[in-house]
């Protein structure tokens, strides 16, 4: 009688330890699953949206955005438009592991859709096209305003720490552009040279000031402009050769559009023609060519802004 007893009890522990266990395992994916489905709102240019932390398939349109994912090493991107991809970038051309989501201007919507992306991440060159990117998925426009440029940076930035858990390293990385950023205006600071900033697009030149596209050269490095009257647009103020020679700066920056986007042209080739070659900038070899992959595809991202930093220290020593 006490053998049976004995064998009754040791069956009801190990039923009920069997119990506990399972509670416990059922408790600990209860919580992982909330961790996981933890939702923000984001406020941006275009409204709010609202969606899961750490999305684990994100389709990303803004080259800027995907410079700072990648190097903050989220591996969460799924698809990007796979044409004029900055060359640092070019892993993400693998069509084994990335889906090719159309171009900057033109985006293959099916592509998208069968991607059943958690988060889609666009810029101003999809922005017309908002409520079709939203219709799939949690969309938010991440784009610079580049009349506050680094108020703006930073701003996305964070917001981008905060959606993918990176504010750590999102801080860290923005404090060494800083710094590199007060090391440049000190040594700007130290010359009296006007610069006057130029795109080149098949064989057509425009000027780029103050609060402009590429604006942050006089904004935030505090390079002097050699004409303070031109105009901020987002595609520039269209100028001539006769303007170039009659502004006479002392350094030109040079976005070459045509290699950015595999156009035949050389920027190289039309610009330094007999009237630039009689400005201050050519006379001086100060004519400066800037990769168009940081200052044209990508700007805005970690590491593209920490490259125009250098650009610029460069022309100054």
């Amino acid at each position: 009688m006490k053998k049976w007893l004995l064998v009754a009890f040791t069956l009801m522990m190990v039923a009920f330890l069997a119990a506990c266990g399972s509670k416990e395992e059922a408790t600990e994916a209860d919580t992982a699953s909330a961790e996981e489905k933890e939702t923000m709102t984001v406020t941006h240019e275009l409204g709010e949206t609202t969606f899961d932390k750490n999305p684990k398939k994100v389709v990303v349109f803004d080259f800027g955005v995907l410079d700072s994912m990648d190097k903050l090493g989220i591996d969460s991107v799924v698809g990007v438009p796979q044409e004029s991809l900055p060359a640092y970038l070019d892993k993400y051309g693998d069509t084994e592991k990335y889906e090719n989501v159309g171009t900057l201007k033109e985006a293959d919507f099916e592509a998208i859709h069968a991607l059943e992306p958690d988060l889609i991440i666009i810029s101003a060159r999809q922005a017309d096209m908002y409520e079709e990117y939203a219709a799939i998925a949690p969309t938010i426009h991440m784009a610079v305003d580049t009349t506050k440029y680094m108020d703006s940076f930073k701003g996305n930035m964070t917001t981008l720490g905060e959606i993918f858990g990176k504010e750590d390293q999102v801080k860290e990385e923005l404090a060494a552009i800083e710094t590199q950023i007060e090391d440049v205006k000190t040594t700007v600071s130290k010359s009296d040279d006007k610069a006057l900033i130029t795109l080149a697009n098949e064989g057509k030149v425009s000027a780029y000031g103050a609060a402009s596209r590429f604006g942050l050269i006089h904004d935030v490095f505090g390079v002097k402009q050699a004409d303070e009257g031109i105009e901020a647009s987002t595609h520039g103020q269209s100028i001539s050769f006769e303007y170039i020679l009659e502004t006479n700066p002392d350094l030109m920056f040079v976005v070459d559009r045509n290699a950015a986007v595999g156009g035949d042209a050389s920027a190289k080739d039309s610009l330094e023609n007999e009237l630039v070659q009689k400005t201050n900038a050519y006379k001086n070899d100060r004519i400066i060519y800037l990769d168009p992959d940081y200052w044209y595809l990508s700007g805005g991202g970690l590491q593209s802004v920490s490259q125009m930093v250098m650009d610029i220290q460069a022309a100054f020593e």
